[in-house]
């Protein structure tokens, strides 16, 4: 039977995708797994995969068009199987969007280029210098300025809280032993998973009038990319061992800055963890991811002399700031889950209590 390529859904609030280019051609061998094309959401811009081996058909969606979630826009043919095709029908040349608008900025007509990109693409690089074009930017950045000033509606309070990190970083030095790649954040992606666990009405969103608890825990990271910001989402954080949320981590970050995260990488998240440490940020307000009810920011850890049993000494300490939608979550709801995970940060062993 013909396998169906539809849009896919990233997010429980999209209802659309936008076609960006077709990879690959109707009438183009595909395997399982290969990309097909590039489409945009509300939340990033992503591959489509072929859902089997065969052939590519009946492409229903131009590349501009946005479609509703669900619906089919071509078929994979099977070996041996056969379809009616539609007649032909002039296709726009391939091209990525940036050198779309370049060419209409430059007044350049896109068949008429030489495409050097995938399957003959043409890409901006291929696009003769012309008058200056405006400034632009990507899809990516699109889709995140989009997205933030609809979360920005989201009415937030933010809750603060320094932690001593010594326990932390200890934790991440034993760890390291077994994989030397673990980051503080991948800590953090623990320690925030058993925290919403004890605090389920945290893990959860505002839908239609009503808190609707969620049942996965599924904590997205922020990770910054050349034209924007994506969060990739470590699904099933709660139950991971911290080598396979390290692993993943690795592997979501990777393809989210080779640009090939693809649908099932972004969708789900339940949380999100922001960190700016690595830039020498000691705090900072982050924007709730909507339709998720928390974001955790997380600055820098830095020495700093605090009282211990009534002395100063020197602790690396670190600033954590939560951020919440007010209509999912009230004060006391979001100060018992801080203080749960200033807690944990503080006393990791906590974790297996």
């Amino acid at each position: 039977m013909p396998s169906d390529v539809i849009m896919p859904a990233l997010g429980m609030a999209q209802e659309t995708g936008k076609v960006l280019r077709w990879l690959k051609a109707e009438g183009d061998a595909v395997e399982k797994g290969e990309p097909l094309l590039e489409i945009e959401t509300d939340k990033v811009t992503v591959e489509v995969e072929a859902p089997a081996t065969g052939t590519l058909a009946a492409l229903a969606a131009a590349e501009g068009a946005d479609v509703p979630v669900g619906q089919v826009i071509a078929i994979v043919l099977g070996v041996g199987e056969s379809a009616v095709l539609p007649a032909a029908r002039p296709r726009r040349p391939l091209a990525s969007p940036k050198a779309r608008r370049l060419a209409a900025d430059r007044g350049v007509d896109l068949a008429a280029l030489a495409g050097s990109g995938p399957n003959g693409a043409v890409v901006a690089a291929d696009v003769p210098a012309g008058a200056a074009p405006a400034p632009l930017v990507g899809s990516i950045w699109r889709v995140m300025a989009a997205r933030t000033a609809e979360s920005w509606q989201v009415p937030h309070f933010y809750l603060r809280r320094e932690v001593d990190a010594s326990r932390l970083l200890s934790w991440r030095e034993v760890a390291r032993v077994r994989h030397e790649r673990v980051s503080v954040t991948d800590l953090l992606v623990k320690l925030a998973a058993e925290a919403l666990g004890r605090h389920p009405g945290v893990n959860a969103t505002w839908d239609d009038g009503a808190v609707l608890a969620l049942t996965d825990v599924n904590v997205g990271i922020a990770v910054a990319v050349d034209d924007g910001l994506v969060v990739p989402v470590v699904h099933g954080a709660d139950w991971r061992s911290l080598a396979d949320v390290t692993t993943r981590r690795i592997e979501l970050v990777e393809a989210a800055r080779a640009g090939r995260l693809r649908p099932d990488d972004v969708a789900g998240g339940t949380f999100t963890i922001s960190n700016l440490g690595m830039y020498g940020v000691d705090s900072f307000d982050a924007i709730v991811n909507a339709p998720q009810a928390a974001i955790l920011a997380v600055g820098r850890i830095l020495d700093r002399v605090v009282p211990v049993d009534g002395q100063p000494a020197v602790r690396p300490m670190l600033q954590l700031t939560v951020s919440f939608d007010h209509r999912v979550v009230d004060g006391a709801r979001g100060a018992e889950f801080l203080q749960t995970l200033a807690s944990l940060v503080e006393e990791p062993a906590g974790l297996v209590a």
